[in-house]
């Protein structure tokens, strides 16, 4: 039984590796319509969820074929750290500076609580292009006696010179979306941190609207914390993200949970056969927890398909390129830029953005746009008064006019 294991352990450890190796080895030529399924319509809301590549689907597969059969065991570690690796290519980590976390929020959550948030007092920084769900976060912490700065935009962007004002000496913290979801806003994260860090702040990053889109340097702008989920532009699923941390700042930073998976090494002290403790404070387990950051901020399980879905699509991510990715769609944000303004839509979005979301504001979005969007078979974020495209490698200037052709003049 245990030789027929481990031989099924190698076998489906091989299996991953030809994956990822396909990814790299595929054709990067642009658009990427090969590496999807055929769609029904027209999608232009990959800021929401992106779809799945084929080969992600088909490593989600594998894995769930072999949790099925229970034919042997599905290579969990090397598949995690291939994943972890190219995550930290992505953004220019190391694997020991990055943390399984399993969303955004939960990221920014365990931050908020390694810094002794509430409880140690402090100013915090942060602004209304940041991610609309972490307002409760802050809110609440002021309530708790936090002392909580809301800055707002000026001509639809964060400007640098209301940043700096708002960080005085005592600022513990900067929160901050790279990119905001509410309109492709992109800060400069290098001079935001050269600001805060002369000022003696910390500052923390969503980049779920960024890795994957943009290209990120975490050692150029020295940010100190980042954290993203992997079903928007990482082309994964819910339940799985990345948290990062620099790793000087490992022993400033406390330890708010404890877990199994936070350990190097566990020695129980209680079951039949075990040796005796060697230390006075663990007499019923010795541990050591691990240096990396998942020593600090492992939860329990990992969501295993979402890592094997992973293992291909930052693959394939890196393969093409977030350059090219970036270049690529300009031309299709230029053109809804000029086409939304000719139908009088009022754009939110700076003209400069190179990020992959384009908002507009309209009062009744919902309500007005959804039948001529349907019948048009066009798919875009539709919120109350809002409304949000945001296209990506797949797409084509054609799916532009499909969408602009599809929208009311106001």
């Amino acid at each position: 039984m245990i030789e027929g294991v481990t031989r099924r352990t190698m076998l489906v450890g091989a299996a991953a590796l030809p994956l990822a190796t396909r990814a790299a080895a595929a054709s990067t030529a642009l658009p990427d319509r090969t590496s999807f399924a055929p769609m029904p319509g027209t999608y232009l809301d990959s800021g929401t969820m992106h779809p799945v590549p084929i080969g992600a689907r088909d490593a989600a597969r594998a894995y769930l074929e072999q949790r099925a059969t229970m034919d042997g065991y599905f290579p969990t570690d090397a598949v995690e750290s291939r994943v972890k690796a190219n995550f930290a290519k992505l953004i220019n980590a190391t694997p020991e500076e990055i943390a399984f976390v399993q969303s955004t929020t939960a990221g920014e959550q365990a931050i908020i609580d390694a810094l002794g948030f509430p409880r140690e007092k402090g100013r915090i920084v942060t602004d209304t292009l940041h991610f609309f769900g972490s307002f409760y976060l802050y809110e609440e912490l002021a309530k708790q006696g936090v002392e909580v700065t809301w800055l707002r935009p000026r001509d639809n962007r964060i400007a640098i010179d209301d940043l700096e004002r708002a960080i005085v000496p005592g600022t513990r913290l900067v929160a901050l979306s790279l990119v905001s979801t509410y309109n492709g806003f992109e800060h400069d994260l290098k001079r935001v941190c050269d600001i805060a860090h002369a000022k003696g702040a910390l500052v923390y990053a969503d980049i779920i609207h960024a890795a994957g889109t943009v290209p990120i340097d975490v050692r150029a702008s020295n940010v100190d914390f980042a954290a993203c989920a992997s079903y928007k532009w990482l082309m994964g699923d819910f339940g799985l993200g990345f948290l990062y941390v620099r790793a000087d700042l490992h022993d400033r930073l406390r330890r708010t949970r404890y877990g199994y998976y936070q350990l190097s090494g566990f020695d129980p002290h209680v079951y039949p056969f075990d040796q005796p403790a060697t230390k006075v404070d663990y007499p019923i387990a010795d541990v050591t927890p691990r240096r990396d950051m998942e020593g600090l901020f492992a939860g329990g399980t990992h969501a295993h398909a979402i890592s094997a879905m992973l293992d291909y699509s930052l693959d394939h991510i890196l393969a093409v390129g977030v350059d090219r990715m970036t270049a690529y769609r300009q031309p299709m944000l230029r053109r809804l830029h000029a086409g939304l303004a000719s139908l009088g839509y009022s754009i939110v979005t700076p003209p400069e953005s190179r990020t992959p979301l384009v908002t507009c504001v309209l009062e009744g979005a919902r309500e007005r746009l959804s039948a001529p969007l349907k019948a048009a078979k066009v798919q875009i974020t539709l919120s109350r008064n809002r409304f949000r495209v945001s296209p990506s490698i797949f797409n084509t200037m054609d799916d532009i006019e499909r969408l602009l052709a599809a929208l009311p003049r106001v």
